[in-house]
């Protein structure tokens, strides 16, 4: 399975978005005529995590928790049961807030006294064989500690979203 970088989609809630950084990563979902929800790509989304990329968010929620940011629970994303009514408007799960939600997009994120982020799970059917699963973030600087927390982690961002849509490609076609 291929992930490529994007542009960032112009059909998404966050495409007006006032940020400092944003980036765009794609993938297609080769299973045919299935129907898929931003419910799904959400429980998929939340179930699929890496070992790595969980064990990563641990560490950095011992670190950041020094200086008092958001760090939310970190347990074993698979054994997470999420129905629909977690993926609503207004829920929490883990560190991230559901924003919105429309038929094939979710909007997640946190807002933090360092800085705001949103990540956007797209899905873009261009056909009835063809749909595009797209991971979208977007970071709004607070402050100069948010601009600096950004510089280690934005290394690390780049190989996290990748893998977590290769991982929630694999769910949903499963």
């Amino acid at each position: 399975m291929k992930i490529e970088k994007t542009a960032f989609p112009e059909n998404s809630i966050l495409s007006k978005s006032n940020c400092n950084y944003a980036d765009s990563y794609c993938g297609i979902i080769s299973k045919e005529d299935y129907t898929i929800t931003s419910v799904d790509i959400g429980k998929a989304f939340f179930s699929s995590s890496p070992k790595w990329v969980t064990t990563l968010l641990k560490l950095r929620n011992k670190m950041v928790s020094f200086f008092g940011l958001k760090t939310g629970e970190t347990s074993n994303k698979k054994d997470i049961c999420i129905d629909d009514s977690d993926l609503e408007k207004g829920k929490q799960i883990g560190l991230f807030k559901i924003f919105d939600k429309t038929d094939n997009e979710l909007i997640l994120g946190e807002d933090d006294k360092h800085l705001n982020f949103r990540v956007s799970l797209l899905l873009d059917i261009q056909s009835k064989t063809k749909k595009k699963l797209i991971i979208s973030t977007t970071v709004l600087y607070n402050n100069w500690f948010g601009r600096l927390y950004f510089l280690p982690v934005k290394s690390f961002h780049k190989l996290i979203v990748p893998s977590m849509l290769k991982s929630t490609i694999k769910v949903l076609e499963s």
